[in-house]
């Protein structure tokens, strides 16, 4: 008998990224399917819902009709799950609870998921009866399937990064200002004789647009245009941003390392202006020096979306760009090389698409392991 899914959060980006994948996959003739929504509850359901006969979208915070579900997928946002994961759990429902948002993340009762790197964790979590399965954070995915050779074989001692994260990162609201901010610039560029002047003159008269006051900055605080943002997340009193706490954290949760066996890692996440992907700088000390090549081969071959780009300025500025990898689900790595520090030590450049293998696959997947 087919189980039950419930869909929460679908209209998000996100949510909707998700959905494209199943509709390509096909996933949904697996499974019996429900929309719910918090807002428009009592609607017509989305076009796609051709698959069943369920036309009206449900009430998500309705207790009675999400405990009749097998599983319940939710992109919906922390404050959703807060509201409802406790609620449902206290009233007995016994069903699957696969989730976007970062709350559950680090409970000893729930999985992060990121197949490629701890399928066999998630198989053994299903038949020892966990019920919650939770997306990491993306920087987290997209680092981890790109090093996934050298975490798989055990060669990392420690990591040092630098995050460059894109503006969806924060949310459709982050993108709608970052593109506002476009659109107020271009009002000045736009004149005919504007780009006549002294780039300096140009660059100043930009530089004190962007200072004024009517200047959109409701969400980012400051231009994201022209500029960069380097702390995301909350301030946890440590001088880490939480974004940079998940790094560590959650990586060694996926890898079920205790705390004697934890691999060290730390570094600084910044906010930048791509509307869509994002990049990561690491610095490495292995537990042992490997010559480039044979890196380069175990980084490759530990799963078939990782694509090695070569340590060369043509293939780097072509193949290691946001625009370049956008919308795909390739993990390019490239600028892989020793370093002056000593033999043990690698840098390398990474990039993924953080609607993608930074979010909305790794929940996509886990569905399919649960029908």
């Amino acid at each position: 008998m087919k189980k039950t899914v419930g869909f929460i959060g679908w209209r998000g980006m996100v949510g909707s990224v998700l959905l494209n994948r199943i509709l390509k996959k096909k996933d949904f003739l697996n499974f019996n399917f429900i929309f719910f929504s918090t807002s428009q509850f009592s609607f017509k359901n989305p076009e796609f819902n051709r698959f069943n006969s369920n036309k009206i979208l449900k009430d998500a915070n309705n207790l009675d009709e999400l405990f009749e579900l097998d599983i319940i997928l939710t992109c919906q946002g922390s404050d959703y799950t807060n509201k409802i994961y406790y609620k449902l759990r206290n009233s007995g429902w016994s069903g699957y609870w696969i989730d976007a948002s970062s709350d559950l993340r680090m409970k000893i009762d729930s999985v992060i998921v990121l197949d490629p790197i701890n399928k066999k964790n998630i198989i053994q979590s299903i038949d020892r009866g966990i019920k919650t399965f939770i997306g990491g954070n993306c920087t987290v995915s997209l680092m981890m399937l790109a090093l996934g050779g050298l975490f798989r074989n055990d060669l990392i001692e420690w990591i040092s990064f630098s995050t460059y994260q894109a503006a969806s990162g924060g949310g459709s609201g982050y993108i709608l200002e970052l593109l506002k901010q476009i659109k107020f610039l271009n009002k000045y560029l736009s004149k005919d004789d504007n780009l006549s002047k002294s780039i300096l003159d140009i660059e100043k008269k930009i530089t004190k647009i962007t200072q004024k006051n009517s200047f959109p900055i409701k969400n980012s605080l400051v231009p994201l245009i022209l500029n960069l943002i380097p702390w995301i997340d909350l301030d946890m009193s440590s001088g880490q941003s939480k974004e940079e706490w998940k790094m560590e954290a959650e990586t060694n949760k996926i890898l079920s390392l205790k705390d004697n066996k934890k691999i060290l890692i730390d570094g600084t996440c910044v906010r930048i202006g791509s509307l869509r992907c994002h990049s990561q700088s690491f610095l490495i000390k292995l537990k042992k020096n490997i010559d480039i090549s044979n890196i380069e081969d175990i980084i490759s071959s530990d799963n078939k979306w990782v694509k090695i780009i070569k340590n060369n300025k043509n293939d780097s500025i072509k193949k290691l760009t946001p625009l370049s990898v956008t919308g795909t689900l390739n993990i390019p790595i490239g600028r892989i090389r020793k370093l002056s520090l000593g033999n043990n030590y690698i840098s390398a450049f990474s990039i993924g698409d953080q609607l993608l293998w930074g979010a909305a696959e790794p929940l996509r997947r886990m569905l399919k392991f649960l029908i």
